[in-house]
Formats: structure tokens, C-alpha cells, sequence
């Protein structure tokens, strides 16, 4: 461990020195030969901003800032994927789009120029060929001032105070609730309890004159976003069923590789593929399902079953 352990110090020589060290200097502290300390050197070059600080023909090296400058310093990848997130939900308009401008924008400018010099060149090129993509769906989304009004009251824990269209509705509704949750996604939803009810969902995009109510409203301390999440297929709820889809063999390596529902359970049989998971939105699932043609079949609930046979008479009445 003798190298290790030389390799250590030096680093830490080098950032301790507010003038730098000389390779001279830096042997004589770890007591080697010069030739040792070059390789030491080379070795920490690849790895960390190494300063070289010339005064006439004295050479000094020194590691600028320390050792947690190094660590922090987000890399290339890291900001090529923030960047292609922001412009996508941008693309999107997904309300955490400025948000996450924003954040790119002052991870960028917290890196000085030398830095900035270093990774821009493959900043660019990563950046021009990767994209978040944009699915097909809804092209709604609500203000900045509405989603930062929620997310207010999520954290000083009181109420939220509305008018909310609600589908199909002639007019808007003055609603009172405690603020459970934000899911975003094509369309951003307040999970909202009003009094002696469970939480539902509310579209930010349909809600208007929004305000903090007066009264506190922390969310208790046993509430699960992702628990209540896992219950519904995709974001509506109704009333839980066991499903369970058969896959046939023809489309067994493709519904290994996808996700039904959070909580699934994949099960073989034989050459087929039993999927079992606890949901509701029964017509949300008999929709994805209608995608995969005859592939899917129904084993449970009865219910669905009958969903997915109106859906079916449906499109054929439409052709």
C-alpha cells in the first residue's frame, strides 16, 4: 500500500499549498527521487485540475480550490442529461420546465472559466445529439405562479383555495383542500383531501384564483405519495381489482421488458406470461391494453373484461 499511501499524501501536499511545490520540494516531503514524484504527478493529472504556476524558471504545482472542488464539480454527462430534461419538458411545457432551466443555468455558472473551457467542447457535442423525448398526449399546462402557490403550501403545511373547472363541467367550482401531493407529467395534478374525503386528483391547468387558505393542513406524517400512487393505474382511482393479463408466447420477451403497473408481478407459465398487480382506472387499463392487439388476454377481473369488450365494439362501430 506503500503507493497508495504516497499518492494520498501528495494530493493532500498539493492542496494544502497556497504557492504551490516545486517537484524538488514535493520529493523531499514524501522522501523519494524526482522520477517518482513526475509519476505521482501524471497519474494526478488525470484526474484532478492541476495548476501549474510558472516564476521565472521555477515551475510550482498546486490543486486549486481542494479536494471537494474536484468531487462537486458536476461532469459532462451530468449536465448534457439535466440539459436535454430541461428542453424536453420545455418541448412539453411541463410546468418544472423553469425550474429546471434554472437549476441548469446556475450549475453552469458556478463552474469558473478554466472549467468551462475544459468541458464545453464535449458539453457541446453530447448535447446536440441527446434528447428527452416528447411523447404523444395532452398539450396543456398550468402557470408558474399556480405551481409555486402548491408547492408553498406543501411546505408551510396549509391549505390550498380554488375555482376548478372539472371535466364536462359548464362552470368552475370553488374548492377548499389540504395539499397531498404534486404528480408530474404531461399534465401536472394536485393530489387534494377536502374534509371527511380521500384524496383526489385535481389538473393545475383547470384550476383558477388559487391561494393559500388560513387554517393549517399538514400532511400526516403516514401518508405514501407513492403508496397512493401504486393503487391507481397511471393517475385515475376508483374502486382496487386484482388483475391478471396472460401474455402469449408471441409477446413474452416484449412484456418482460415493460412496465404494467409499479407493483407487478411477473409469474411464467409455461410459455406464457401471467401479470398480476392491485389496481383501479379499469377503462385507463383496458385503453394500454387495446394497444397490444390479441397478445394480452383478460384472466381477471370480470369487470375489465367487460370494459375492455366496450372499448372493442366501440372502435369497430367507429370503422
Amino acid at each position: 500500500m506503500a503507493k497508495l499511501d504516497r499518492a494520498i499524501q501528495m494530493l493532500h501536499l498539493l492542496c494544502e499549498s497556497v504557492e504551490g511545490m516545486t517537484l524538488d520540494e514535493l520529493a523531499a516531503a514524501l522522501e523519494v527521487n524526482r522520477r517518482t514524484v513526475e509519476r505521482l504527478r501524471d497519474v494526478i493529472l488525470l484526474h484532478f485540475d492541476l495548476d501549474e504556476v510558472v516564476d521565472g524558471r521555477i515551475k510550482r504545482f498546486r490543486i486549486r480550490d481542494g479536494l471537494r472542488r474536484v468531487y462537486a464539480r458536476p461532469s459532462v454527462p451530468e449536465i448534457a442529461a439535466l440539459r436535454a430534461e430541461a428542453e424536453g419538458r420545455a418541448r412539453e411545457g411541463a410546468p418544472q420546465a423553469a425550474l429546471l432551466s434554472s437549476l441548469l443555468a446556475k450549475v453552469r455558472s458556478s463552474l469558473d472559466h478554466r472549467e468551462k473551457s475544459r468541458l464545453e467542447p464535449d458539453l457541446d457535442a453530447l448535447a446536440r445529439l441527446q434528447r428527452t423525448r416528447v411523447a404523444a398526449g395532452p398539450a396543456v399546462g398550468a402557470s408558474d405562479g399556480v405551481v409555486s402557490t402548491v408547492q408553498q403550501a406543501i411546505m408551510i403545511g396549509v391549505g390550498l383555495e380554488f375555482d376548478y373547472l372539472a371535466d364536462g363541467a359548464a362552470a368552475p367550482k370553488w374548492r377548499r383542500v389540504a395539499p397531498y401531493g404534486l404528480i408530474h407529467g404531461p399534465v401536472t395534478y394536485l393530489i387534494g383531501k377536502m374534509p371527511g374525503k380521500d384524496p383526489v386528483h385535481y389538473r393545475l391547468d383547470r384550476m383558477s384564483n388559487v391561494k393559500l387558505g388560513n387554517e393549517p393542513h399538514p400532511v400526516p406524517d403516514d401518508w405514501d405519495l407513492d403508496a397512493w400512487l401504486a393503487q391507481s393505474f397511471g393517475i385515475w382511482r376508483e374502486d382496487d381489482h386484482d388483475v391478471v393479463l396472460r401474455v402469449l408466447p408471441t409477446a413474452v420477451a416484449r412484456a418482460n421488458a415493460w412496465r404494467f403497473h409499479p407493483a407487478q408481478v411477473l409469474e411464467e407459465d409455461g410459455e406464457e406470461l401471467l401479470v398480476k398487480f392491485r389496481a383501479g382506472g379499469l377503462r385507463e387499463i383496458a385503453e394500454h391494453l387495446f394497444t397490444w392487439g390479441g397478445d394480452v388476454r383478460i384472466e381477471a377481473p370480470e369487470e375489465l373484461r367487460k370494459v375492455m369488450r366496450e372499448r372493442v365494439m366501440l372502435a369497430w362501430a367507429s370503422t
